[in-house]
């Protein structure tokens, strides 16, 4: 396991927008599957949305059409843009190395009016 590490994030207005980025020290990171999670209050952790190393993506139902995850494999490193937040997308974010296991160190979000 690596320890994957995580910045963005923070406060943004409901409509607004975000960028999460996660940087993922590992050698062969464009084969590395990725994911970004995260858990809501009074929520289980769930998965937000997965890339694949062939740039197969799954979005979770409750962000299509408003995240991407983009990557970019010279610099290892994964995002989570965020558009038209809700309220109900403020939580902590976790990405994730899926054939790792690894997994970042949080970032919060919080999105109010």
């Amino acid at each position: 396991q690596v320890q994957l590490v995580e910045s963005g994030g923070g406060a943004a207005r409901v409509g607004g927008s975000l960028r999460l980025s996660c940087h993922v020290p590992i050698s062969d990171f464009s084969s590395e599957a990725m994911g970004w999670f995260r858990q809501v209050a009074g929520g289980q952790r769930e998965l937000v949305v997965s890339i694949t190393g062939t740039d197969w993506t799954h979005y979770a139902n409750f962000v299509r059409d408003r995240f991407i995850i983009p990557r970019d494999n010279a610099l290892s490193v994964v995002y989570l843009e965020m558009k038209a937040l809700k309220r109900k997308d403020s939580g902590v974010y976790y990405c994730k190395a899926i054939r790792s296991d690894s997994w970042g160190q949080e970032t919060q979000v919080t999105v109010s009016s």
